[in-house]
């Protein structure tokens, strides 16, 4: 071979090595017609690979600073008094010793504080996040025990704590509705979820259930739950003038700020709202009466405020998961295939409130019947609003769900895993939708075969010294969302040869690892390394809307920040000009790659984002953008998928529980970043294990007071109680969505509570429906 053929050979090496690095853009690929995003058939490059938190140094160095670690210059602390009836008036408040106590700057009751409208409801409005349809601090009204009913403000923590216990609050007491027993004697009606029905009727599942040669017909009960995210609810704020700023922990930063400005009469950019760092949310970091106390108290006193709720008055007002007794019925052939699916019950609610548990969500496209109905009713009683908890109605439905599927397999004598994957469907059972991407089948297989599933032992065989070994599996789903609106901004910058881009997205982080992913996919959209980008969130003074919900928000970025990158590759085109060897190229036919742009059809054409800068004698280039409307949904029937597997020993003396491994196997698209997806899925089946064994608010029905809002009395997970949880998943990206990527931060909890309990029959022949299995259920 000659030197010119070597070095020609060379060059097409090169040229084609550069081509497989360069990261085209992309046409929405979401969008029914368009092509699959170039990033989901990568294998280089940072997107499924394993990196570390950026904010992870900060947080375990003690330097990321918490709503409840901001100062301002002559600060105050708020400390709350709470509603000790259920419902009724307050009758008198006498505040003379509280006023008179040490360090007391101010005591606020509805007597004279500001006037604030009431705060709309979460759904009513794009924006509107408020917890329930009642005035704050505004009347005399007592709606739930536990009300807040004022406020003190003290020089120090400890003196607002002393000060508010020597108020002396009266109440003329008023009729209230406390057991749910008398709540169901009051009324039923059906439930409503984001404005829509919780209802689906397909066929005649009752009479399709009475003909079924095989049947289940069973009722399952799960109690209330109650926020526990281990920084407790804070806020520190100032007004500076007409201006509100408040630090924050929460997952709906712009939408908080403006209902904030809502209840204030204020301008939009009169509210600045930060929260860069929450140590939890899982659904409880939005608006509640603290954050707006605190806020009127602020402006009445003319002081800066922080408020940081104790443990208790978490407890107190904010809400959590509702009660619900669901009723399965499943009618099935010989050979296990459903002729009937029967998914119905009740929730509680308030009178002022909008969010029942919605748990019939994770059964809408589970398995395939030709006869099927799902309905939610509720009941109304005078309590705490409750609100969304971690994967809100498919954790409690699919305990449900998932049990009378063993109880099924267990009368028919057919294998659970099997049973499951001869009831697959091949579209959505309820809409009829073709599924954008469901590989559960494949979840399945992997995971029985990595957890040994094919030795499982017969109810109540298997004994080890005094423990009774069983095992058990459960599925778990929950629903991809994209939330419309959301926008980013990208600012690309230069010193000397040396690039960088800042990306800035109104979103919220509380530690599920948002701002690492959005800088893997920044990074590589640009063609930077990820020390290259920083990303800024939590603000909300930072373009777009994006709540930290629904598993949503790695899609509603993703899909931002591929419109911005688009718009500023035009940009950075027009800027380039004629001189360029990039003149006359349009955005579709560029690709991104090591600080530059070049040509796809001729990568040797190119120049690097430093040059295109300076010849345009800029420092910076930005550009906004929002990302397209979520059609995908409208169009395909979209989920994300678990395979779950779980062992447990029962001891035979004691009735305790214990759980010995558990695998979750899943099903959620690309992972973009493995290290985190991991954390998330062990995160949601911890979650889902105290669920199962130990959490429950313990709720007086005489009075409507939560019993025991503390960690000391409320039992979740500890180390003793988790053994060593093994994930895996398909890595099958779905065509139709932002990077190929479906949600991971709820389907981990989804399903956890039936392996638990299916495996507790494996174990011991004892069929338990109702949560927590707590010892007195097994003795």
């Amino acid at each position: 071979m000659s030197i010119i053929e070597n070095a020609k050979q060379a060059a097409q090496g090169l040229v084609q090595s550069a081509m497989e690095k360069l990261v085209p853009l992309a046409p929405d690929s979401w969008i029914p017609g368009g092509v699959p995003d170039p990033l989901i058939a990568r294998k280089h490059g940072l997107i499924g690979t394993p990196v570390s938190r950026l904010d992870g140094a900060l947080k375990v160095t003690g330097t990321a600073a918490f709503a409840a670690e901001y100062r301002f210059d002559g600060m105050v602390y708020a400390a709350l008094a709470y509603a000790t009836i259920a419902r009724g008036r307050i009758a008198a408040i006498d505040s003379t010793e509280a006023e008179a106590a040490p360090g007391v700057v101010l005591v606020m009751t509805h007597r004279n504080a500001p006037r604030m409208a009431t705060p709309p409801i979460f759904g009513s409005s794009p924006t509107g996040v408020g917890p329930a349809d009642l005035p704050v601090l505004q009347d005399d009204r007592v709606h739930w025990n536990g009300q807040p009913i004022a406020c003190v403000l003290a020089d120090t923590q400890e003196q607002a704590d002393h000060a508010v216990t020597l108020l002396r609050i009266t109440y003329d007491v008023e009729a209230s509705t406390t057991s749910l027993a008398e709540a169901k004697a009051k009324g039923i009606e059906q439930g409503l979820f984001m404005g829509h029905p919780l209802l689906n009727e397909v066929g005649d599942a009752e009479a399709a259930l009475a003909a079924a040669p095989h049947m289940v017909d069973q009722v399952y009960r799960t109690p209330r739950h109650n926020h526990n995210a281990i920084e407790p609810h804070a806020a520190t704020m100032a007004w500076i003038g007409d201006t509100l700023t408040i630090h924050d922990a929460s997952q709906m930063v712009s939408q908080q700020a403006q209902t904030l400005a809502d209840v204030f009469g204020l301008k939009t950019e009169q509210v600045r709202l930060t929260s860069p760092y929450v140590g939890g949310g899982f659904g409880s970091k939005g608006l509640w009466d603290h954050q707006i106390i605190a806020a009127a108290a602020a402006r009445l006193s003319g002081r800066p405020v922080r408020i940081a709720l104790s443990r208790e008055g978490v407890y107190r007002i904010v809400g959590g998961r509702s009660l619900t007794e669901q009723r399965v019925a499943i009618g099935a052939r010989a050979d296990g295939s459903f002729e009937a699916l029967i998914h119905t019950g009740l929730s509680v609610m308030t009178p002022h409130n909008n969010m029942p548990e919605p748990f019939i969500l994770g059964s809408q496209a589970a398995y395939a019947a030709p006869n099927i109905l799902l309905k939610v009713e509720v009941t109304r009683m005078h309590t705490l609003a409750n609100t969304f908890m971690r994967a809100p109605g498919e954790a409690v439905g699919t305990f449900a769900l998932e049990s009378a599927i063993d109880e099924l397999a267990v009368q028919l004598g057919i294998d659970p895993v099997e049973l499951r994957l001869r009831n697959e469907p091949e579209k959505d059972p309820v809409n009829g939708r073709p599924f954008s991407s469901r590989h559960i089948a494949e979840a399945w297989r992997s995971g029985a075969e990595r957890f040994g599933w094919a030795d499982r032992p017969a109810p109540g065989t298997r004994q080890d010294g005094e423990w009774r070994i069983g095992v058990g599996c459960a599925t778990g789903t929950y629903p991809y969302y994209r939330m419309p609106g959301a926008e980013a901004r990208i600012t690309l910058s230069r010193d000397g040869e040396d690039v960088r881009a800042k990306v800035e997205v109104a979103a919220a982080e509380m530690g599920m690892g948002t701002a690492t992913t959005t800088a893997i996919v920044a990074a590589e959209r640009l063609g930077l390394a990820i020390e290259q980008v920083e990303v800024v969130y939590g603000d909300s003074a930072i373009p777009g809307a994006i709540m930290a919900g629904g598993s949503q928000q790695t899609a509603a970025i993703g899909a931002a920040v591929i419109a911005a990158h688009g718009e500023l590759v035009g940009a950075l085109l027009k800027l380039a000009g004629n001189d360029s060897p990039l003149a006359g190229l349009s955005p579709s036919e560029v690709g991104c790659d090591d600080g530059s742009l070049a040509a796809l059809a001729d990568p040797t054409r190119r120049e690097r984002y430093a040059s295109i800068l300076a010849r345009a004698q800029r420092d910076s280039l930005s550009v906004t953008k929002a990302g397209s409307m979520p059609l995908e949904t409208m169009h395909w029937s979209m989920h994300s998928h678990s395979a779950l597997f779980c062992e447990v020993g029962v001891n035979i003396v004691t009735g305790e529980t214990r759980i010995r491994r558990f695998l979750g196997s899943f099903d959620c698209g690309r992972i973009l970043n493995p290290k985190t997806a991991a954390s998330q899925f062990r995160g949601g089946i911890i979650m889902g294990l105290g669920m199962a064994l130990m959490e429950e608010t313990q709720f007086d029905e005489r009075n409507g007071r939560i019993m025991n809002p503390s960690l000391s009395e409320y039992h979740v997970p500890v180390h003793l109680d988790v053994p060593e949880i093994d994930v895996i998943w398909t890595d099958i990206p779905d065509p139709h969505t932002p990077m190929g990527a479906h949600g991971v931060g709820e389907i981990g909890i989804t399903g956890v509570a039936a392996a638990v309990a299916n495996a507790i029959y494996n174990a011991t022949g004892k069929r338990v429906r109702e949560l927590p299995i707590t010892l007195d259920k097994l003795l």
